[in-house]
Formats: C-alpha cells, sequence, structure tokens
C-alpha cells in the first residue's frame, strides 16, 4: 500500500485487493493500519507522478476517440460518441481496453453509459462480476437506463458531498434507488438543489456537459553537466539560460507561465525539487529566474548536482502586448504582481486576497473575497453610501428610542454621540433568505461620539433596538 501525509496524519493513500478483503481502506490512519496488522509493506506515494502517469494515459487513450481527459486523481474519461462502431461496437471496445490495460500489468474498473455520473458511478462503485479469468467493476449500461442500473448502488456513487452522505445515511437512505423514492420537494427543502441536480445528471434527466482538458504542449528544457555543480549562484545561472529557452517556446504558443518545477538530479540519483507560483501568467525570464533565488539557497545539493531540468507545470494564454517606457501603470501592475508571487510562494496565494463588488445593497454581502493571484482588481467601485472600513457581525447596545442614542455602552466603553448623520435606510433582499436580516429594514447612521469612535449603528423599527455593525477609520 502507499501512504501519504493528510488531515495531519499519515493515511492510507491505495491499497490492493488483499488489504481491502482485510478491513483496511482509503484514508484510514496508517497508525491504526499498523497496529491491526504490524506487518503491513508500505512506500509513500507519488501524486504528482500518478498525475504524469495519467496524462501519458489520456495520449494513449485517444486511439479509441478524439476526446479523452483525466477523470480526477485515479481515473479516465472518454467520450466514445460516434467512435464505438469502429471497433466493432461498445462490448468489442471495452473488451479490448481492458485486454490491454492487463498486458500492461493494470487492473482498470470499467464503465460505459450515455452520461457521465453513471459511468463514474457504475466504475467505481459497481457490482464486480467476471471478467474473463480476472474480475472487472463496471459494465456497459444501455440508453435510457442508468437509474435502474445504479438502483442499488450506495448514494455515495452520486459524487456528493461528505456531510450529504452522513445525512442521508442518518435519515436511512443508503441506496440510490431508496433516495429516488423521497419526493423531491422534501429533497430539495432540506438538502438544496444540488442533490437532485446530480441524481438528474447520473440517470440522463438533466445535461451533464463534460469539459475535457487536452494535453497541452509541454514547455521544458534540461541540462546535463560535465562536472557537478553545488554553489547557489551556479544553479541560478543554468536555470537563467533554461528559462531564456523556455520563454522562446511560451512566445512563440502565445502562453505564459503560472508554475514552474526545477529538478535537480544529484550525484547520489537523488533528486531535489524547487516549485514557484506567479500572480499571473508571465514569460520574462530574469523575473522568472529571481523568484527561484530563495528555493535554491535553501536546496539541498549534497555532493553536487549533475543534471537540471525546468519545466512549465501550469501555463496560461498571454497574448503579445504593446509596450512603452512611459506606460507607468504597466510598471506598477507589475511590481504588485511580482510582490504577490514573492509572498506567494512563501504564505500560500490563497492567503492573498482582496476585496471585488457585489450585485447587492446589504453592507456584509457587498464585496466578494477573491484570491488576488486569480482575480483582477476592480476600477471605479463606488459602494452606495459611505461605508466603514471595519464590517462585523450587528452587537446590541440595549437603546430602543428612534433617535441615535445619546449616551450607550459599546464593548464595555461608555460613549457619548457628538454628531449622528442619517439615517440610511436598507430593505432586506426579499428573495434571498438571509436569517440575519429577518428582522425587517434598518435605518443606519454614522456617529461620531466624544471619546474618539466612528461607528456605524443602526436602528430596526420593526423591533425598537440599536446595533454597532461597523467602524470608520
Amino acid at each position: 500500500m502507499l501512504t501519504h501525509f493528510h488531515k495531519n496524519a499519515q493515511r492510507i493513500y491505495c491499497l490492493n485487493r488483499k488489504a481491502e478483503k482485510a478491513g483496511l481502506s482509503r484514508d484510514m490512519s496508517f497508525a491504526d493500519a499498523r497496529a491491526m496488522y504490524p506487518d503491513l509493506i508500505s512506500d509513500l506515494a507519488d501524486p504528482i507522478g500518478d498525475l504524469g502517469f495519467l496524462r501519458v494515459l489520456v495520449r494513449w487513450a485517444e486511439r479509441y476517440c478524439p476526446f479523452a481527459g483525466v477523470d480526477g486523481t485515479n481515473g479516465l474519461l472518454l467520450d466514445i460518441s460516434g467512435a464505438a462502431h469502429l471497433f466493432g461496437g461498445e462490448q468489442a471496445m471495452l473488451d479490448d481496453l481492458f485486454a490491454r490495460f492487463q498486458r500492461a500489468g493494470l487492473s482498470p474498473a470499467i464503465a460505459i453509459a450515455d452520461t457521465r455520473g453513471a459511468a463514474w458511478a457504475m466504475s467505481r462503485y459497481g457490482q464486480k462480476s467476471h471478467y474473463g479469468s480476472k474480475q472487472q467493476s463496471g459494465a456497459i449500461i444501455e440508453a435510457g437506463g442508468s437509474l435502474p442500473a445504479l438502483a442499488n448502488l450506495p448514494v455515495a456513487a452520486l459524487q456528493l458531498a461528505d456531510k450529504t452522505i452522513h445525512s442521508l445515511r442518518r435519515l436511512g437512505i443508503s441506496t440510490i434507488h431508496d433516495l429516488s423514492q423521497i419526493p423531491r420537494v422534501t429533497l430539495t427543502r432540506r438538502f438544496g438543489a444540488s442533490l437532485l441536480l446530480q441524481l438528474d445528471r447520473a440517470s440522463g434527466a438533466q445535461p451533464d456537459p463534460i469539459e475535457l482538458q487536452k494535453h497541452q504542449v509541454g514547455f521544458a528544457a534540461r541540462m546535463t553537466l560535465p562536472e557537478p555543480i553545488g554553489l547557489s549562484e551556479d544553479v541560478l545561472g543554468i536555470v537563467g539560460r533554461l528559462m531564456h529557452a523556455i520563454c522562446k517556446k511560451l512566445e512563440t504558443a502565445h502562453m505564459g507561465a503560472r508554475r514552474l518545477r526545477l529538478s535537480a538530479q544529484r550525484v547520489d540519483q537523488n533528486t531535489v525539487y524547487a516549485e514557484i507560483g506567479l500572480a499571473r501568467p508571465l514569460r520574462d525570464a530574469e523575473r522568472m529566474t529571481n523568484l527561484f533565488s530563495r528555493s535554491v539557497e535553501a536546496m539541498d545539493a549534497g555532493f553536487g548536482i549533475e543534471r537540471i531540468r525546468l519545466e512549465v507545470i501550469e501555463a496560461e494564454s498571454l497574448k503579445l502586448t504593446q509596450i512603452s517606457h512611459i506606460d507607468k501603470k504597466a510598471a506598477a501592475s507589475d511590481a504588485l504582481a511580482d510582490l504577490i508571487s514573492r509572498i506567494g510562494n512563501r504564505v500560500g496565494f490563497e492567503n492573498i486576497v482582496r476585496y471585488l463588488p457585489a450585485q447587492s445593497h446589504i453592507p456584509e454581502k457587498s464585496f466578494l473575497v477573491a484570491a488576488a493571484a486569480y482575480s483582477e482588481a476592480a476600477e471605479n467601485w463606488h459602494p452606495a453610501g459611505e461605508r466603514p472600513l471595519s464590517i462585523f457581525p450587528p452587537e446590541s447596545i440595549g437603546a430602543t428610542g428612534a433617535s441615535p442614542p445619546q449616551y450607550f455602552r459599546w464593548r464595555n466603553m461608555p460613549l457619548t454621540l457628538v454628531e449622528a448623520i442619517g439615517p440610511e435606510r436598507l430593505l432586506p433582499e426579499w428573495w434571498l433568505d438571509n436569517s440575519d436580516w429577518r428582522s425587517g429594514m434598518r435605518d443606519y447612521w454614522r456617529v461620531q461620539t466624544k471619546q474618539g469612535r466612528r461607528l456605524w449603528l443602526f436602528f430596526t423599527p420593526q423591533n425598537p433596538n440599536w446595533f454597532v455593525q461597523g467602524e470608520f477609520a
């Protein structure tokens, strides 16, 4: 079996059938598994290598159809519409697929259906049937027969969230047949529309569009050195030369790199890696090389590095643009992108966020929080009315009069009113069920206190009460 570090513990990544029959399962703590069976044989998983192998299989699978892609972390998705007859029909194609996988030493679980959801469910959760000399999961589902074929499968076969699966099991709904017998209104009211959407997609009642990502042209360069090197300056020099070669390929394809990986093979045949991300697509060799400096300095060169490979593992379209030495806006944008890239490679790009406008007059819904590396800054953002620098959940101050209170206590601080500007009346969005706004309309006031606090207060006329929801700078 293979293990990896997940959810703060070493867990089982994948295992063979003998281990499954012994009661072990994927995502199980490896410590618990070793407690049950001390003689387990395990090794560390290589998810990156697995993904590379899947991409190789995608190119191989194009012999069966023009549309093939990676499905998750452990599957292939083939759109064989109009191609099965070239192999003598669906059954003959399936036989050929399975035979070729067997010769390669692989044990696939294959299913053919007229919907993507049905094929996914049957291949992973279908009852095992003998296929030749070995067993194979899945089958060929006739057109229009997806729902009856999936009836005895567990609800997890619909690719639902873990929380939804646990809730259904607590209600005694364990199979897709049980789920289909529940009134749709009841399911929608309790679990939302996503549950029924997955069921309808698997059965064919709703379309399930397939977006297959074609394998892109690789952008990589490598160099084998006549003598091992170990100094970070020497490694960065080689990286710079490789980066120029890659940028020429990117320019020809009108692409820009978003993530790059450096592989350095040492004399002892071990390989060390360094990886960087970029805040936006880029093909500037000097700027990208500089981002590798911190990772290269921390790299363990051992007795020396004899081979270096640089590859783009994520790329996006980047068209040619006119540049000018007087374009200050473009220079400022480049500087900000470089700053986000440097910080993002240290703390994670998901931790660098920016605020974007949203179509809502509700204060806490008038903005979105998005990753700065994967969004553009909004221009000419003018919110309706003046808004405080900090907005937080409403905090009651205990006052009940219709006018702003002259004296009140907030967060154990006695405050005295100096000036109040308002009211700004906001009504709830009737088309959304927001529990925080069920009390009805709110009258907002901008309040200046004698103690220096500039607060954002609102009054609820239906249930007379005053709240603080924000503070100005």
